[in-house]
């Protein structure tokens, strides 16, 4: 499947003071495969290394961390000659071992022509207890597959490069349009993880077993992701965390206007009421990349982060597919977007996964008394309320509020319409499918 992380990459190798590169992100989001292509497309030889398929390999880094003794017997390891100044080497699960993370650092300092990419999970590399080389290595964040990446592997291909040319000065055609609403529809109950995505591809030509499968699959990455937390938390410390992340559904049901509501600590484990008892959940669960967490701010000024506290945020799901698994809501139920105020946040966790894997890594949303807008974007300097709608109605009183206090330059409307700017009343309509590419250029 096509990645657009895979131009980044691209650009990492082509600098010439680059370092050694790290990939994170959660688990099964695509890490290992997108840097076996990358070593495939863009090197004469791609080594791979998993440290968690052979703890052999973790002999090899024991003795010292000089990186030709290393590179050596990682040769006699794989049968196979590694040229340090031609050839990719793939540190995948680096996490695994802690003294292979360490050798990045010397990597970096007595052979920098050598191109290594790492992959590793969250869980590991940030609440890990090895140091991690700061300074001598560079990172990349890897997200589940945005809407497009999933028009794009779902066969979907026109459409994508539809989108990928589509400037604010231009119309959707009707057709078009309400194709793409249904595949947003569809991508509601896949989600972004790739090996759900093949999934759905593999079968989408008989819909109903298509997404019965994708459920399945889900629900086993849940299995396997409440195992990882089991694994590198603890027992007393896994079950709050399991607790809080399974309540986040439950939290959203709370609230009738389809809008994400604070997160409130009453309730989620027995006895704790209070933010401070369960912070060192949520950080590992944002650690981990499982949740998204968007601050909410009482003014509309910048800098946004000067305006909000520490226990004022909304709790998003990383990716809709498994917040879906997570709330049993029926593909069906889901397809058929009749599911009420439970749309809204759909909606609104599909936005915040945009946005994110459009490179912003704070999120924020407004709130003064009983006006709130889902999400404020500083672009250039400038802020930019987006109001989202699950559907039709587009009536946004919070939205006027805001403009009537901040006179932003223009405010934004996210919903089931189709785009269409109001320049004279300084309102742009997007369709929800079109968040990633926030905002549109002329």
């Amino acid at each position: 499947m096509k990645r657009e992380i895979l131009h980044r990459l691209i650009e990492w190798k082509n600098r010439k003071s680059r370092k050694p590169l790290i990939l994170m992100g959660a688990r099964q989001v695509g890490k290992t495969y997108i840097l076996r292509q990358f070593g495939k497309e863009s090197f004469p030889s791609a080594h791979y290394i998993n440290f968690e398929e052979d703890e052999n390999l973790f002999t090899i880094f024991q003795k010292n961390l000089n990186p030709k003794r290393i590179l050596q017997e990682l040769s006699f390891y794989l049968n196979s000659s590694i040229n340090p100044e031609k050839d990719l080497l793939i540190f995948d699960e680096i996490q695994a071992c802690p003294r292979a993370l360490t050798s990045l650092k010397y990597f970096q300092e007595e052979m920098p022509g050598c191109a290594i990419c790492s992959a590793g999970s969250l869980l590991g590399l940030q609440l890990g207890e090895t140091s991690f080389p700061v300074g001598k290595v560079e990172s990349l964040q890897m997200f589940p597959m945005s809407f497009e990446e999933f028009l794009e592997g779902s066969g979907e291909i026109r459409h994508s490069k539809f989108l990928r040319n589509l400037g604010a000065d231009e119309s959707i055609p009707e057709v078009v349009h309400s194709h793409l609403w249904e595949c947003l529809r569809n991508y509601f109950i896949v989600g972004g993880l790739p090996e759900v995505i093949q999934t759905f591809a593999d079968h989408k030509e008989d819909l109903f077993s298509a997404l019965g499968l994708v459920r399945q699959r889900q629900t086993n990455l849940i299995r396997d992701y409440i195992a990882d937390i089991a694994k590198h938390s603890g027992k007393q410390n896994a079950m709050h965390i399991e607790r809080l992340w399974k309540n986040i559904p439950a939290q959203l049901a709370r609230e009738q206007n389809a809008s994400a509501p604070k997160f409130r600590f009453k309730g989620v484990v027995p006895g704790i009421k209070a933010y401070s008892r369960l912070a060192g959940a949520i950080d590992w669960l944002l650690a981990a990349g499982f949740i998204i967490k968007v601050h909410i701010v009482n003014s509309g000024k910048l800098p946004f982060s000067a305006y909000k506290a520490e226990s004022r945020f909304k709790l998003l799901c990383f990716d809709v597919g498994i917040l879906g698994a997570i709330s049993q809501l029926p593909p069906k139920t889901i397809r058929d977007y009749d599911y009420g105020t439970y749309k809204g946040y759909f909606a609104e966790n599909f936005i915040a996964q945009e946005f994110r894997y459009a490179g912003v890594d704070q999120l924020y949303s407004w709130k003064e008394k009983t006006a709130e807008v889902e999400f404020l974007r500083e672009v250039n300097g400038d802020v930019f309320p987006v109001e989202v709608k699950s559907g039709f109605v587009t009536q946004a009183k919070s939205l006027k509020v805001f403009a009537l206090k901040y006179t932003p330059e223009y405010r934004t409307i996210m919903s089931a319409r189709n785009l269409h700017i109001d320049r004279s009343n300084k309102i742009h309509h997007y369709p929800l499918y079109l968040a990633g590419r926030f905002p549109l250029k002329a």
